[in-house]
């Protein structure tokens, strides 16, 4: 047979050989890879206890005593003055928190009864709020550090007062009193933070709630995260039992998914005050005065029926302290 019919050849076979192992038995089937249930992502910089905020364990001073007030002109050399020249108030808040501090999804604008606050010492140094705020949104464990550095002119956001906080940061009267309570599923059990011994319990870094949590003889088990809203996703996705904090920012979660609610009493007592920087002794005066005309005004008590009310009930502005 010539070389060509060799080749022909060959490659008929191989064709055939081809064929037949196409026809064999298809060997032992391979068990698929193993399928179990995804976990859901947490959110970014989850941590554990935190107990840098202090809590009320600092009883050095008369926490809710302020500087007395001044007036609401605003003289050139003053720090208001220097603000009005600027041509804006720049103001570390919250975006997060419902109710108080968050951003409109429809329109776009910060609202709150925090938000509401800082339009009024807008108000009182331009004549009127528009156009004339910068809002930094901010998280909790930020708050000393913009107001240290000078980054904002007043920080407006669920701030507790406390002696601590006081050796880095002054503050003005208190212009609202919370509570820290607990927000859980309506199907759970859990009514105070006894129950909750060796669960997981959610709480912002560098807030008294996560001090709280931290050092309570329940012995919980802390997660510290840096929004509030973080503590909101990982309870609706069951990597927390609860979130506990002020009832203010409870009463938002609560109101923002119906599978939520607030239970116990109050355990702590949080009272909110207006962050300035430590060496702009008048800006707390002229804060101060400001509050006075929101409490006395009648502001306070509309921005609190509007974002408030509904959720927690009826309440007054409280009475403020001075030095």
């Amino acid at each position: 047979m010539s070389r060509r019919g060799n080749t022909v050849r060959a490659g008929v076979l191989a064709v055939v050989a081809l064929l037949a192992a196409s026809c064999g038995s298809p060997g032992n089937p391979v068990d698929p890879a193993p399928v179990s249930n995804a976990a859901w992502p947490q959110p970014a910089h989850v941590g554990g206890p935190d107990t840098s905020a202090g809590g009320g364990s600092d009883t050095s001073c008369n926490p809710l005593a302020s500087l007395s007030p001044s007036s609401t002109s605003v003289p050139d050399s003053s720090t208001m003055g220097e603000i009005k020249r600027r041509g804006k108030l720049i103001a570390g808040v919250d975006q997060t928190t419902y109710l108080f501090g968050f951003r409109n999804p429809t329109s776009g604008n910060l609202e709150g009864f925090d938000i509401d606050m800082v339009n009024e010492i807008a108000r009182a140094i331009f004549g009127s709020p528009d156009g004339h705020v910068q809002f930094r949104a901010i998280t909790s464990g930020q708050r000393e550090e913009v107001l240290e550095k000078h980054q904002v002119d007043i920080v407006v956001r669920t701030y507790s007062i406390t002696c601590s906080r006081k050796k880095d940061v002054q503050f003005s009267s208190v212009y609202y009193k919370a509570g820290q309570r607990i927000l859980v599923t309506k199907e759970s059990k859990v009514t105070k933070l006894a129950d909750l011994t060796g669960k997981r319990v959610c709480a912002a870094k560098k807030s008294t709630s996560a001090a709280k949590i931290a050092t309570d003889p329940a012995k919980l088990v802390p997660v510290s995260v840096d929004n509030w809203s973080d503590c909101l996703v990982m309870l609706q996705q069951g990597q927390v039992d609860a979130v506990s904090t002020d009832d203010t920012i409870l009463a938002g979660m609560a109101a923002q998914d119906p599978t939520l609610q607030v239970v116990g009493g109050q355990f702590t007592e949080e009272n909110y005050g207006i962050g300035v920087p430590k060496d702009n002794e008048d800006m707390v005066r002229f804060v101060n005065a400001v509050l006075d005309e929101v409490r006395n005004g009648g502001a306070w008590q509309d921005s609190y029926r509007r974002w408030v009310e509904p959720s927690l009930g009826a309440a007054s502005p409280p009475s403020p302290q001075y030095q």
